[in-house]
């Protein structure tokens, strides 16, 4: 293994835990949005707010880390993404701003008018953001972003079917992630009422991925027929395996063993993550740039690894400190200190 693979690696880690952390916030935001009428959705919403509060800001240090690992091991990468698909790239940042904003703001609201403003502007950004981010990967891996500066369309790169497609199903899987995770939260902190309601709307969630996922195999094979090669030939077990554990998940849920959901709700997402590279590597910009040729200079891939190395002694404990203080605030029945 060289230092290019090790590094293109760990920053797909990173991705991977913005995914199972971040994502499960975006997704909280929009059961926010679900939540019903203001009277009758407010133990719902209190209840989320208390599930996301002490780290749903935190979640974001790991789409830094992708960036300057992107940027510093693959700059050619970088600059031809952040050229072409600067559009929905600034609408995900903007959603990020505005979600934390609004998030802020209504705790601090003491009107009813002002609280349904930022509440709505806050679920309203939760769905919009990662759609946006589905779109970016959509658009990437139907070979939509070709190397150099703005050489691809501003639009076209992620007004796709692709792009669609990612999006969508980035919103969804973000919406069954925090539906499992807000069951075992609420069955931890008493509410088992609670706990029913998001395990309901859950299954609901999981069986609408699974439809959009099966019109996404007709779309993959229309509009991106390499990165479909890929899923059903070198990718193929590891996309059975999502299969395996998203399956799990919804038995385990259809049964209320909510700490095991967590576990293979996770793991069905991780794969689904992982198959992506491995359908199209050694390639990161389709059809043709590989990891090799995108690469940084040895010495330069180097000098990363040893960053990240002491940056992940630095933010992996303190990471693991908030969740657990997070998790025994729950457990208590009040918010953490």
């Amino acid at each position: 293994m060289d230092l290019a693979q090790i590094v293109l690696i760990v920053m797909w880690a990173g991705v991977t835990l913005y995914a199972l952390l971040a994502g499960a916030d975006f997704g909280a935001g929009a059961w926010d949005l679900l939540a019903g009428r203001s009277r009758e959705g407010m133990p719902r919403r209190e209840f989320i707010e208390r599930a996301i509060g002490p780290v749903w800001e935190a979640n974001h240090v790991w789409l830094i880390f992708v960036l300057v690992v992107l940027w510093t091991g693959f700059s050619g990468v970088f600059a031809a993404v952040m050229s072409t698909l600067y559009i929905p790239l600034t609408l995900a940042a903007l959603g990020i701003i505005a979600r934390g904003t609004a998030f802020a703001f209504r705790k601090a609201a003491r009107k009813l008018w002002q609280q349904r403003l930022f509440g709505g502007a806050f679920a309203l950004s939760s769905v919009l953001t990662p759609y946006f981010f589905g779109a970016v990967a959509g658009g990437i891996a139907s070979g939509r972003v070709p190397p150099g500066l703005a050489r691809g369309s501003i639009f076209t790169s992620w007004l796709n079917p692709t792009s669609a497609l990612g999006g969508v199903l980035a919103v969804l899987v973000c919406v069954y992630l925090a539906g499992a995770y807000l069951c075992g939260d609420a069955t931890q902190g008493g509410r088992p009422d609670l706990a029913e309601w998001f395990r309901v709307r859950a299954l609901a969630a999981a069986a609408v991925i699974g439809v959009v996922a099966l019109g996404g195999i007709a779309i993959l094979w229309w509009d991106a027929r390499p990165l479909y090669e890929g899923l059903t030939h070198r990718a193929l077990p590891v996309l059975l395996a999502s299969v395996v554990f998203g399956a799990a998940s919804l038995v385990l849920l259809w049964y209320r063993l909510y700490s095991l959901v967590r576990a293979a709700a996770m793991l069905g997402v991780i794969t689904i993550l992982w198959g992506w590279p491995l359908a199209q590597y050694p390639v990161m910009l389709p059809p043709a740039l590989t990891y090799r040729q995108a690469a940084a200079e040895m010495s330069v891939l180097a000098a990363t690894i040893i960053v990240i190395a002491v940056g992940v002694l630095l933010i992996v404990p303190s990471m693991a400190w908030l969740i657990s203080v997070q998790r025994r605030g729950l457990r208590g029945g009040e918010p953490p200190p």
